[in-house]
């Protein structure tokens, strides 16, 4: 037996402690940098040339298929991507050019290829992978396709200035959500303390969708008024349609992430997580305010 001591074994370093972001739950200095950035470009592109925001939405429809892809694989769910993304991108771009019909079409024929080409793995998990891929095909492309299909209407120029109704549709569907997340974000923080879902999402509470409530009919009858030269009925109800599609499409999404075992879909945006993070109220609510804005004001 040696009479060696044995060497003593290296502590390993202590973690560094988690970063406290206090009730928001997340970095908002980062946060807020990437939405400038993300308005910005949205931005950009609706006042010098809007068929580059349809690319925009199609290169957003690719990577929160990515993400989805990503995020079933920790259930063992495997999306065929190349279909998926093609056929999303051809929806997106249909819909913009030839409008709803054409997008109905290539729904169906994209769900119908993503079913045949399944056929090639064979027999085991066929009917899984197939219904998560008809899901997120409706999921994020077609609902996505609204977007552009509200981009491509058409209309003249009102009191505000602008001469494309289908840029002043964008605007006061991205700015009327937007005013959903932040009134939920402020009134939650100051005020929230009976939580809404906590099963599903512990920090969203009902103080902090009572502050997107009032953010949100506000924001609706100033677009609709200010900025769509509509009635101001038009503008709460949009409002209404707003706060409870974005609300509903928040909650959805928490409930996929649960169900998958998943904190983020990913981390491509900083201070946000995934880009589904901040695309399941848009999603939500993109397709009830088309149609409101359709039969109401264009």
């Amino acid at each position: 037996m040696s009479d060696v001591p044995s060497a003593t074994p290296l502590s390993s370093p202590p973690a560094p402690p988690a970063k406290d972001h206090g009730r928001a739950g997340r970095d908002l200095r980062a946060a807020v940098a990437s939405a400038v950035v993300l308005l910005s470009a949205i931005a950009l592109s609706l006042l010098f040339w809007k068929t580059a925001f349809m690319l925009i939405v199609a290169a957003a429809v690719v990577v929160a298929i990515w993400e989805l892809h990503r995020g079933f694989h920790a259930k063992g769910i495997d999306l065929p991507e190349q279909p998926l993304m093609v056929g999303g991108v051809v929806m997106v771009v249909v819909a913009y050019f030839w409008g709803a019909p054409a997008l109905v079409t290539a729904t169906a024929v994209t769900a119908l290829v993503i079913m045949l080409w399944l056929l090639q793995r064979g027999v085991p998990g066929y009917v899984q992978n197939a219904t998560a891929a008809v899901f997120t095909l409706v999921y994020v492309p077609f609902l996505g396709s609204f977007v552009t299909l509200l981009l491509s209407e058409g209309g003249g120029a009102n009191a505000a200035g602008f001469d494309d109704a289908g840029v002043q549709g964008i605007v006061a569907f991205v700015l009327v959500t937007i005013a959903s997340d932040i009134g939920g974000y402020v009134a939650g923080v100051l005020f929230g303390r009976h939580p809404m879902a906590p099963v599903i999402s512990p920090k969203k509470s009902w103080e902090g969708f009572a502050g997107s409530v009032v953010f949100c009919l506000l924001a609706g009858w100033a677009l609709v008024v200010y900025l769509l030269d509509g009635d101001w009925w038009v503008g709460l109800v949009l409002g209404l349609i707003a706060v409870v599609m974005a609300t509903l499409g928040d909650l959805c999404e928490s409930v996929i992430k649960r169900d998958l075992g998943i904190k983020d879909m990913s981390h491509v945006i900083p201070g946000h997580g995934g880009l589904m993070d901040r695309l399941d109220s848009l999603l939500a609510t993109i397709a009830p305010i088309w149609l409101t804005l359709h039969y109401l004001v264009y």
